[in-house]
């Protein structure tokens, strides 16, 4: 899975062309690239778009998955040059990923459900969009949900909009009793 912030249209090209790339790999060498692998590649195309970022035109990504290797969920972010660091648990990029990371870093444990991760990711970009302008939470009024994909062992699916919408709703109402979310515990 990748994620994005920043350029829209040079994001959605790069990932479209970092695709491309890896079924290129697979249908050649018969075989999928490694985790790391994919990592290093996509840290190649950022570092190629080092021209247009130094204009204002950047593209940082995140990127994670299930590495089939090492039998564990693995998340790569980057800087604008190409660099790659590996993060662990959760992360988040953007201009609200601080006020993400910060609403993640309460929730977050390593016990979660599927709909337990989705349901503190859904918390964590509300409040990062309540906190910074640049950033789209769930719209109720137009009935906007973001776009959930979860990823296991067995693969990656689409959460239904139906089923993100109803985590959604049941995050805004436990708003209105505590608009500034849920209190973390102290110990």
């Amino acid at each position: 899975m990748v994620g994005i912030a920043g350029t829209a249209g040079l994001a959605v090209e790069m990932v479209r062309l970092f695709q491309t790339e890896l079924e290129h790999y697979e249908k050649i060498e018969g075989t999928t690239l490694s985790m790391d692998g994919k990592a290093n590649r996509l840290a190649a195309l950022i570092r190629a778009n080092l021209g247009p970022a130094m204009q204002g035109l950047s593209v940082v990504p995140l990127f994670a998955g299930f590495d089939l290797n090492s039998n564990r969920g693995r998340i790569f972010s980057y800087d604008v040059t190409g660099g790659r660091y590996e993060e662990t648990a959760f992360h988040s990029v953007g201009s609200g990923s601080l006020f993400a990371r910060g609403s993640l870093k309460k929730l977050y444990r390593e016990d979660l459900t599927a709909e337990g991760c989705v349901t503190a990711v859904i918390r964590a970009l509300y409040d990062a969009a309540d906190d910074d302008s640049a950033t789209g939470g769930p719209d109720i009024t137009r009935r906007i949900f973001p776009v959930v994909r979860v990823v296991t062992a067995d693969g990656g699916y689409r959460m239904p909009d139906a089923e993100v919408a109803e985590i959604a709703d049941r995050m805004l109402a436990a708003r209105m009793q505590r608009p500034d979310g849920p209190a973390a515990a102290l110990i």
